[in-house]
C-alpha cells in the first residue's frame, strides 16, 4: 500500500492523532504511541482486516500528512529542528539530506541543556516524557511534567540556546 492510500485511510488518520499530544504553535506535540530505538515514533496504518497494514515512522506519516503524500524526495529525510525524535510539530520538520541531519547533531549534541546532550539517550528521554505525560493528573499538569521529565536529563542545571 502506499502513502496515498494509507493518508487517505481516515481510521490510519484518526489512530496517527490519538498519539499525538498537540501543545502550543510552538512547542514539541509529543508522540505518545510506540518509540524506535532512536526515539521517532512508530504506528501502524493501514488494516489488518483489508491487508493494507503497514508499520510506519510516525513522523514521515505526519509530515506527509501535512504536505502531501509524495512531498519527501528520493534521498531526503525529514529533519526535526527541534533535535527531538518523537516530536510531531509540523513547524518544526524540515526536509533534508541524511548529512544535513548528520551536521545538525553534530553542531549541536554538545550544547549544555540541549536534548542532544540528555543523559538518558534520545529513548530514554522520549520515555521519561510519555512516563510524565502519562502520569499527568490533568491536562493542567501535562506542562510542568513535560517540563520536570525533560530537566531530569540534564542534572547540571546548565542551558545553552540553540543554533536555530
Amino acid at each position: 500500500m502506499g502513502w496515498a492510500q494509507l493518508l487517505a485511510d481516515g481510521e490510519s488518520v484518526a489512530r496517527y492523532w490519538s498519539h499525538v499530544l498537540r501543545r502550543g504553535p510552538d512547542q514539541c506535540w509529543w508522540w505518545t504511541g510506540g518509540l524506535t530505538d532512536t526515539a521517532h515514533g512508530t504506528f501502524r496504518a493501514g488494516s489488518h482486516t483489508t491487508g493494507t497494514s503497514r508499520v510506519v515512522p510516525a513522523h514521515l506519516f505526519g509530515f506527509r500528512l501535512a504536505h502531501g503524500p509524495d512531498s519527501i524526495p528520493a534521498g531526503h529525510v525529514v529533519r526535526h529542528t527541534c533535535d527531538e525524535p518523537p516530536c510531531q510539530q509540523p513547524r518544526h520538520w524540515l526536509l533534508g539530506t541524511r548529512g544535513d541531519n548528520n551536521r545538525d547533531a553534530a553542531a549541536r549534541r554538545r550544547l549544555a541543556g540541549h536534548a542532544l546532550a540528555d543523559v538518558r539517550g534520545a529513548v530514554g528521554r522520549a520515555r521519561a516524557v510519555q512516563a510524565a505525560i502519562a502520569a499527568a493528573a490533568g491536562p493542567e499538569e501535562i506542562e510542568a511534567a513535560i517540563a520536570a521529565a525533560l530537566d531530569a536529563g540534564n542534572p547540571s542545571g546548565a542551558l545553552q540556546n540553540p543554533l536555530f
